[in-house]
């Protein structure tokens, strides 16, 4: 691998994810914020630290592709919401390396896109790798708690969360929020509006180094009782407010991997699902079996006085595990790179200095 000092960093949107992408990237010193794309034209022109709430970082934020491209970075941090195949491909054809978050992890779910994404790649010379905190990082984890067994029956990520005061109908929508609890076309929604995870479940299964003879979703719903004010949008009494998608990775009739996620919202919910715990429960069955529970808290030093500000930590861990894959996928041959295909990626630049 290559000196992992001075890797030149263009950030691409800064949504909640690239508020906290850029902010990491300026404390990093093994890393050049070099320019940023602004998704908005009021944006345009406007330094991206002050777009972003920290100190000005003396880099301004332009719509002009071209000229982000002809800075010859080392690598796009892609943080939109949903992925814009064109977008990828004609970055990765110029030569310039993507990290992302933008649900991608092996491209399935994209389609012919998918094919288009690898081709540029191939192009370019560059590759593409896409992570977050779930799916990604936890399932990675999932893996190494692998390492110790001498054989696995099955492998289980099971991720649950109240995402009441998570107010995001952009993407909670897609997956079935809000829609009435006997909608005909609900499983085939929630199954296209978390395809991420059935990426994840492919992951796992070549890291395994086993062939599935299928990937599917089941999906479960729950409703609330009553409307339910969420802030921007309300969910009407009688449709979805709770979403239980269990993706599944199944070879020879018998399931080897296992993604559970498990939503709900307000207080009102029938069934009334429980969470005991925010965060993720991963178990390895095998020989042994291993278990392992992912939560997080706030530093000491964390200072939030309002819901918006406590969520900036989810948006943190979302965007650190790509930044911190920056050198190994910089290293990468070209094409469309998992964990699978990187050493292991070591978080450098992290420690503050006194």
């Amino acid at each position: 691998m290559p000196d992992t000092t001075g890797y030149r960093v263009v950030q691409w949107t800064t949504g909640n994810v690239g508020k906290s992408s850029v902010a990491a990237i300026a404390k990093n010193p093994t890393l050049e914020l070099v320019g940023c794309y602004a998704w908005s034209g009021d944006k345009v022109g406007k330094d991206v630290g002050e777009l972003c709430g920290i100190e000005p970082l003396g880099v301004s934020a332009t719509d002009d592709v071209d000229a982000l491209l002809a800075l010859k970075p080392d690598v796009v941090v892609y943080n939109p919401m949903w992925i814009d195949v064109d977008e990828l491909v004609r970055i990765l054809e110029s030569g310039v390396n993507v990290v992302s978050t933008a649900s991608f992890i092996t491209g399935h779910n994209q389609g012919t896109g998918r094919d288009r994404i690898a081709e540029a790649c191939t192009r370019g010379g560059s590759s593409m790798f896409g992570s977050g905190i779930s799916p990604g990082y936890v399932n990675q984890l999932s893996v190494v708690a692998a390492g110790i067994c001498d054989r696995v029956d099955k492998i289980t990520v099971n991720e649950a969360a109240d995402t009441t005061f998570y107010d995001s109908p952009a993407t909670e929508k897609p997956v079935g929020f809000g829609q009435p609890i006997d909608h005909p076309d609900l499983q085939a929604m929630t199954a296209q509006g978390t395809g991420v995870f059935g990426e994840a479940v492919r992951m796992i299964a070549d890291a395994l180094g086993i062939e599935l003879d299928e990937v599917r979703c089941d999906a479960e719903y729950a409703q609330t009782t009553e409307d339910l004010d969420l802030g921007s949008w309300t969910i009407p009494a009688g449709c979805v407010a709770g979403v239980y998608a269990s993706w599944k990775g199944i070879v020879a009739g018998h399931t080897r991997v296992e993604i559970n996620v498990r939503w709900r919202k307000g207080q009102t919910l029938q069934p009334d699902w429980k969470i005991d715990q925010d965060g993720w429960v991963i178990e390895v069955a095998g020989r042994p079996t291993v278990t392992m529970k992912v939560g997080f808290l706030p530093p000491p030093d964390f200072e939030a006085t309002t819901l918006e500000e406590f969520m900036v930590l989810g948006h943190i861990m979302t965007a650190t595990p790509p930044l911190n894959a920056i050198p190994a996928v910089v290293a990468a041959p070209p094409g469309i790179v998992t964990y699978n295909d990187l050493p292991l990626i070591l978080p450098r630049g992290v420690v503050p200095t006194p």
